[in-house]
């Protein structure tokens, strides 16, 4: 279990960020950097099915209450900032904590109930029970180069490439049974220059929240961009709490 601390301002809620698939929390360095800067507090979650110490049956739900014992850990109120696959684990964890006062869908799954990452694109699923339970998967793109990192010079494309690890079969084959953006205030932050998750799906699923926001990155906007997505996540937490308090 890993969790990652910056500097903490007790007036601002606190940022939980949540990796996609194949990414440790250490991608997520340069971004709490700049938020840091910023005046910003913030945590990272180690996905259980995510890197060597995942075991072959770790798969979306135990993310999801990985996310949740983080959450129970951090005292006032929160912003969970999902990336890619990170929205499923992010939607079936948040649905009833009173602390988490928006989601923030990182060009990330935001799927209804019923879906899992496999079903957003169209592909049938294991019955519940009968997933995958002995199978990881490297990056299952072509090009991961490209398809991650194309807006990233190429020895930084390169560092990042080599964090990689696997990612257990079974978190894409659960279906989400709580759809938190239901209840909890979302910004889904679309990366339109993106070649993991196309903008049009994403656009398709940013439907679903409560406003949306537009990056010119591909899809890993914490590494190509994290100044710029610091400022926009400290927009979007000002937002919320100014929301927070009207109500």
């Amino acid at each position: 279990m890993s969790v990652t601390t910056t500097s903490v301002t007790a007036t601002r809620p606190t940022f939980l960020l949540v990796p996609g698939a194949w990414h440790r929390p250490t991608c997520w360095a340069a971004l709490q950097e700049a938020l840091t800067a910023d005046g910003r507090h913030s945590r990272t979650v180690a996905l259980r099915s995510a890197g060597p110490q995942s075991t072959p049956t770790a798969g979306m739900y135990d993310d999801a209450e990985e996310i949740a014992a983080h959450l129970r850990r951090i005292e006032g109120p929160v912003v969970v900032v999902a990336h890619s696959y990170g929205g499923l684990p992010a939607t079936q964890a948040v649905t009833g904590d009173s602390n988490v006062t928006h989601l923030v869908y990182l060009a990330a799954y935001m799927p209804m109930e019923g879906e899992s990452l496999g079903a957003v694109h169209g592909q049938d699923g294991p019955a519940p029970g009968d997933e995958d339970v002995e199978r990881t998967c490297p990056a299952v793109f072509d090009d991961p180069r490209t398809a991650l990192y194309a807006d990233l010079p190429e020895d930084r494309a390169t560092h990042a490439l080599g964090q990689l690890v696997e990612q257990s079969l079974r978190s894409f084959q659960q279906r989400v049974t709580r759809a938190a953006w239901r209840t909890v205030p979302s910004t889904y932050v679309l990366c339109e220059r993106d070649q993991a998750l196309p903008p049009a799906l994403q656009e398709k699923m940013a439907a679903r929240a409560t406003h949306v926001e537009r990056l010119a990155t591909g899809h890993s906007p914490f590494l190509a961009a994290p100044a710029e997505l610091a400022t926009l996540l400290g927009k979007i937490a000002s937002s919320a709490s100014r929301a927070a308090t009207a109500s």
